[in-house]
């Protein structure tokens, strides 16, 4: 997925909570507007997007409050000891997780800061249209591997 479609979509959730990108786009940054398709195309040149990404005002949208959010909860792999003493590698797979919490949009500008790449970090919040595809198979199959082989077919 390009930037400018990462962006596109990202604007296109923020929309459906009630974010208007041509007041936005204008106040910071360009006060001449042309159309949604060169506002993209602005921001997803260099490092643009971080005007976007960083705004409160796209944030409180992107993360409206009382909104069920849907995003993508990445792999997890650790090490611990198990009880014989030995080192084990547990791997969580990823899952699509749903919240409720208000004003988390504050708690994910403050962990979007704390990263090189933050557009990465907000992708997780976008479920595609691939994802939801892919969603059915996952459910069958971890269905199958729990011992309830109705789910796997």
């Amino acid at each position: 997925m390009t930037k400018r479609e990462l962006l596109r979509l990202l604007l296109l959730q923020a929309r459906t909570n009630g974010f208007d990108l041509r007041p936005w786009y204008e106040a910071m940054i360009d006060p001449e507007w042309r159309d949604a398709q060169a506002a993209v195309d602005t921001l997803a040149r260099g490092h643009r997007y971080y005007a976007l990404l960083f705004s409160h005002d796209f944030a409180k949208h992107f993360w409206k409050q009382g909104q069920p959010t849907q995003f993508v909860v990445p792999m997890q792999q650790f090490s611990r000891l198990n009880s014989r003493g030995e080192t084990i590698t547990i791997t969580r797979k990823a899952y699509v997780r749903r919240t409720l919490k208000p004003h988390a949009w504050r708690y994910h500008l403050r962990e979007m800061a704390t990263l090189d790449e933050p557009l990465r970090y907000v992708r997780r919040f976008l479920v595609t249209p691939e994802e939801q595809l892919l969603a059915p198979l996952r459910v069958e199959s971890a269905g199958a591997l729990y011992g309830h082989p109705e789910a796997a077919g």
